[in-house]
């Protein structure tokens, strides 16, 4: 069954043509990468399937009672509700039956205190006994506890919950947003770049949220790794038009390059087809015996078909000058120490930074990476400690707010021009045309362009005068896929230095020749990549972590494919008897540390399901009529009603508690 379709569907912003004459069609359970370079559309067209952009022709049709739900890139959230009220009332009619029970909860403990006529109080308990049902029935889809888990799994901690909305950053506003969409599980998701404000440990429980995910979506990102691991199909922004192809995105880069190879050999075969029939026409066009062979060659030639060759879209290419030899130590930072007022970051940080090395810098959100990078950087002071750049070293920084960096009411040109310090125009337009600005985008103002055209103007500043050593954070983010995996090679040719932020997989494999985890306070150095990181925490946890309890894999990298990735490496070479024997002490440690907690949480679900069938029972005997001709049952019951709606509210809240224990226990238990 289709969830949407468009039709002849064409939008255009003044002269430019965004699609024409597209047909696409989704499916129920399609999970669908939208790729494409920056600018060509993608946002733009899942902005159209979510009913936020107007078609100039063509239609849009959404099958009947299909929910949809879309996370833009950027978000405008005003919002006043705490954290939970946003994400439980984002399910389209909880708040209507919420504000209706408490009226009629109201309306009904104020008829029985004033003695009302048994009508209206059969009238108000029916009505009462109604809505439990619809609320209960909701429940079941739509359960506070499943809010809470995705809450958790985005990062988010229990004190969280009933901040207000507007007290949380961007980044963590729009995990509410994220969370909301989860929540509300809609038949077809829009997801614009959701990884973009997620650090490593979300991004992996999205990733196994995604995969579990029975219903469509639609995903536009630049984590390589991510996509391949969610989609099963491809819908491009080619040259020629929108295009569709089965499969990941491995899969579909191979269908575009086989599609290159044929094309270009059609091409080529007509060519020469073609040449040769020229060659015949022009060399028997005067002999009459000929002449029948002649005109069978000519209306052969003008009936042959036009095949264009693959067209290969511009993508940004650029690589790095060579930069001179320095010393070296290029960076030593020294018990380096950084609070906010009564919060401590981290503190008694002592770092290295040899020449020529690649550090990925990871970690949870809000552990201080960014903090760190900015120290460095020098736009940030520490709180104790210092850092000292070796001698003769030259800096260069992108920051992840680049956008504050440029100024808005300069243009392309000159933004790129200040940065270069003296290179000419030549030099300039040159290092522009390599990020994709030719022509009069060179004098676009800095505050027209797009999110991707100001990382890739921000991008132009560095390469045209990098330094010696590169700072990045985050690098990536606002990029399209092809652009990243551009960024990625010139990066890992870059003949300098690099410390870098990211959650993105794909480009911490490919660079990070070291590993820092910034996590508790403190962080971590390892000379290894980030899958050689992993498989020592692994070690580290076998031999140490069932021991006394403790994970010895940072949450910042305990992802379930990373590990699954460093358990097969290892267990190649462990012996079958000693892994049973492992596998035996993990079960009785499961039993002794989280069975007590699990037969808690039974517990206490026990009681509520029993407390709800007790409701249930006392609700239906509410909405008889002939309850209320015994004043004395009737009040009896709605006394017991009321206790047990107390009740029930404050096991609620124990089990919720009890299962967050529980979650964290398993959590720990599963990264050992």
């Amino acid at each position: 069954m289709s969830l949407l379709v468009l039709e002849n569907a064409g939008l255009s912003f003044g002269d430019r043509d965004i699609f024409s004459e597209l047909d696409l069609r989704i499916s129920e359970g399609e999970r669908i990468g939208l790729v494409g370079p920056n600018g060509s559309g993608k946002s733009t067209l899942l902005k159209v399937m979510g009913n936020h952009q107007a078609l100039d022709k063509g239609k849009l049709q959404v099958s009947r009672g299909a929910r949809i739900g879309y996370l833009p890139q950027d978000i405008e959230l005003t919002s006043d509700l705490s954290l939970r009220d946003y994400v439980l009332s984002s399910v389209p009619g909880r708040t209507e039956l919420d504000e209706q029970l408490a009226t009629c909860e109201a309306e009904l403990e104020e008829a029985t205190k004033v003695g009302g006529d048994d009508e209206l109080m059969m009238e108000l308990a029916t009505r009462l006994s109604e809505l439990h049902e619809r609320i209960d029935h909701f429940e079941r889809f739509y359960s506070e506890h499943e809010a809470m888990r995705i809450l958790g799994g985005l990062g988010f901690e229990t004190g969280d919950r009933d901040r207000g909305m507007g007290e949380f950053s961007g980044g963590w506003k729009m995990r509410g947003v994220l969370a909301a969409l989860l929540f509300q599980q809609p038949d077809l998701m829009l997801l614009d770049e959701p990884t973009n404000h997620l650090d490593m440990p979300s991004v992996a429980w999205f990733s196994e949220f995604l995969k579990r995910y029975k219903r469509s979506f639609i995903l536009i990102s630049h984590d390589r790794d991510f996509l391949n691991e969610q989609i099963s199909k491809v819908v491009s922004f080619e040259v020629e038009g929108v295009r569709s192809y089965r499969g990941d995105y491995e899969a579909y880069k191979k269908q575009r390059a086989e599609e290159a190879e044929i094309l270009t050999n059609k091409a080529e075969n007509l060519a020469r087809e073609r040449e040769h029939m020229q060659k015949f026409i022009d060399r028997f066009r005067a002999q009459a015996n000929k002449a029948a062979a002649v005109q069978s060659r000519v209306k052969a030639l003008a009936k042959m078909e036009n095949v264009e060759r693959y067209q290969e879209r511009r993508t940004m290419r650029f690589h790095f000058a060579p930069v001179e030899r320095t010393v070296n130590e290029v960076l030593r930072v020294s018990e380096l120490a950084k609070s906010y007022d009564d919060v401590e970051v981290f503190k008694n940080v002592d770092l290295t930074v040899k020449r020529g090395e690649k550090i990925g810098i990871i970690g949870p959100n809000g552990t201080g990476k960014t903090t760190l990078l900015r120290i460095v950087a020098g736009e940030l002071a520490p709180t104790a400690g210092k850092t000292k750049i070796g001698n003769k070293v030259d800096v260069g920084y992108y920051a992840q707010h680049h956008a504050d960096t440029l100024h808005r009411e300069s243009t392309v040109f000159e933004e790129v021009q200040r940065a270069g310090k003296g290179a000419s125009p030549n030099r300039v337009r040159s290092v522009l045309g390599a990020f994709l600005f030719s022509g009069d985008d060179v004098d676009k103002p800095i505050s027209v362009l797009s999110g991707g055209e100001r990382a890739r103007v921000a991008l132009a500043r560095l390469l045209i005068r990098p330094g010696h050593l590169l700072l990045m954070d985050e690098p990536t983010n606002h990029l399209d896929l092809e652009s990243s995996e551009s960024l990625a090679q010139a990066l890992s040719e870059f003949e300098g230095t690099l410390v870098f932020v990211s959650h993105n997989r794909s480009l911490i494999r490919t660079l990070a020749t070291t590993i820092w985890n910034v996590e508790d306070g403190a962080v971590e150095s390892y000379g290894g990549t980030l899958d050689e990181y992993m498989h020592s925490c692994r070690l580290r946890l076998e031999a140490n972590g069932e021991a006394n309890g403790a994970s010895a894999i940072p949450t910042a990298v305990s992802t379930a494919p990373e590990l699954a990735k460093a358990k097969n490496v290892s267990s190649k070479k462990e012996d079958a008897q000693a892994r049973k024997r492992r596998e035996a002490e993990a079960r009785k440690h499961r039993a002794k540390v989280i069975g007590p907690l699990e037969k808690k949480v039974a517990s206490t679900e026990s009681r509520i399901a029993e407390l709800e069938d007790e409701q249930a029972e006392r609700s239906s005997k509410l909405a008889d009529p002939s309850v209320y001709e015994d004043a004395k049952l009737r009040n009896e019951l709605l006394n017991a009603f009321q206790n047990g709606a107390t009740k029930l509210s404050e096991l609620n809240l124990r089990w919720e508690h009890q299962l967050e224990e529980l979650e964290k226990a398993k959590a720990k238990f599963e990264a050992n």
